[in-house]
């Protein structure tokens, strides 16, 4: 098996894998066309991460009883259907913003919130709003000792976990909440921590 990692003055990463195209992947090995602010040259990306789709559960079974709540309620509730029509229509337009809102957060926070393994550093990045965002990087030569927890019912299922990453001194530890495939993540830390040589 011929080796993936070439250490040259580029430190070009050579790989026979075939890149992730989806942009909406969870575990995107590869991706094609990521790239980052503060990418430096011969800096490879070979893990995009995001929590597991199954972690949108809550926010997506909430967007739907908020949207089904104005069709369940009103019949229930003599006394709103004789409001005043435009106070009415209001009530709802409202609501439905509201319920767009909280979609869109959910969304939002899934798809900005990710965690990147390149040839060089890991990265996680913490999307809290539009105008703001939390960025912590350590380079792979920091990495001391990599674990990972599979628990409870959706995440042994659906082979979900935390990947916790500890880094030397002060250097802050890191945790990839809830990635599909928490050994693989491992395993390529480990195997990039070793020279990365190998099948990544």
């Amino acid at each position: 098996m011929p080796d993936l990692y070439v250490s040259t003055k580029e430190e070009k990463l050579v790989t026979d894998h075939t890149p992730t195209k989806n942009p909406l992947a969870a575990f995107a090995h590869f991706p094609k066309n990521t790239h980052f602010e503060n990418q430096t040259n011969g800096e490879e990306v070979i893990l995009l991460l995001r929590r597991h789709p199954v972690t949108n559960l809550s926010w997506v079974l909430l967007t739907i009883v908020l949207s089904l709540a104005p069709i369940i309620i009103l019949p229930m509730f003599s006394f709103l259907s004789s409001m005043p029509i435009n106070f009415q229509t209001a009530t709802i337009v409202l609501w439905y913003l509201f319920t767009l809102a909280v979609f869109l957060e959910g969304i939002l926070t899934w798809f900005f919130n990710v965690n990147i393994i390149t040839n060089k550093r890991i990265m996680d990045v913490d999307f809290y709003t539009l105008i703001y965002r939390e960025i912590s990087d350590a380079q792979i030569a920091n990495i001391q000792e990599t674990t990972y927890k599979v628990g409870g019912f959706l995440g042994t299922i659906f082979n979900f976990g935390n990947v916790q990453i500890q880094t030397a001194g002060a250097l802050p530890n890191f945790v990839f909440e809830n990635v599909p495939n928490p050994t693989e993540v491992v395993r390529i830390l480990q195997q990039l921590q070793k020279g990365g040589s190998g099948n990544l």
